[in-house]
């Protein structure tokens, strides 16, 4: 995928994986059906996707990305390929990569897209 961060000019979702665009479906999709802010989706070692929305209760709240990335933990994923964002936000907190990047490693892909699935940017969670 074309790496940018300018959100006037949007990366090129051609460029994406069969398996990068499938997490941002599954991302797009959860923040549509619970009506959230953000929906996130990783895919660990094994393929296998974990899929949540923001969490936000008076005595939780998660950002969507850190909570895919603990329900991974959660399952015994001991490693990520990659993560996705479906956000308006322009930019993935540095947060919500620390969660990938201590899960994944620094080089492990964080992929942020608009609330219409288009992607606006890709970044190395250790960035």
């Amino acid at each position: 995928m074309t790496q940018s961060s300018d959100p006037t000019h949007p990366a090129d979702f051609t460029d994406l994986g069969p398996e990068d665009r499938k997490i941002i479906t599954l991302a797009r999709s959860a923040r549509a059906r619970n009506g959230v802010a953000e929906g996130a989706a990783v895919r660990d070692e094994t393929g296998r996707t974990y899929v949540a929305g923001t969490v936000s209760l008076d005595s939780l709240k998660l950002s969507a990305l850190r909570t895919a990335v603990a329900m991974a933990v959660a399952s015994g994923a001991t490693s990520l390929e990659a993560a996705a964002v479906v956000s308006a936000a322009d930019a993935v907190p540095d947060a919500d990569r620390a969660a990938v990047r201590d899960l994944g490693g620094p080089a492990t892909p964080v992929l942020l897209a608009g609330p219409d699935g288009l992607p606006k940017s890709v970044a190395a969670a250790g960035e």
